[in-house]
């Protein structure tokens, strides 16, 4: 088995995509729009097969606050391959402006991470 896809409802799905694409890697494909349901969305893929599912809606917010949830995802981590890649993503994310939650250090049970929010405050783990 394997994770197939993560979900992440957003408020503005261009500069969402633009943020995941410029920083992570990913390829997009063609958006998907439901009229019925005026859903939206785009899966961005990594070379790997893993994606990113980015789906909005214009009553987001209503229909959140129905659903009524307060807990969930806390984070996801993207492994880019090496401390020094940690490092160096980190610091562009941090020059472009980006919320640096947890600087680059090794955890106690081992991993080499920062912690990175996108623009909609979403956690990203950058992992080695």
């Amino acid at each position: 088995m394997k994770v197939a896809h993560i979900a992440i409802w957003t408020n503005d799905l261009e500069a969402m995509k633009a943020f995941y694409l410029q920083y992570f890697e990913l390829t997009a494909n063609e958006k998907y729009y439901n009229p019925s349901k005026k859903f939206s969305s785009y899966f961005l893929s990594f070379k790997s097969g893993a994606r990113i599912e980015l789906m909005h809606r214009p009553d987001i917010a209503t229909f959140m606050e129905a659903a009524d949830s307060k807990l969930g995802l806390a984070h996801f981590a993207i492994s880019v391959g090496t401390k020094d890649k940690v490092n160096q993503l980190t610091k562009l994310l941090s020059e472009n402006g980006h919320p640096i939650i947890g600087e680059p250090r090794t955890t106690g049970d081992g991993y080499y991470e920062s912690v990175v929010a996108d623009i909609e405050g979403n956690l990203i783990e950058i992992t080695s």
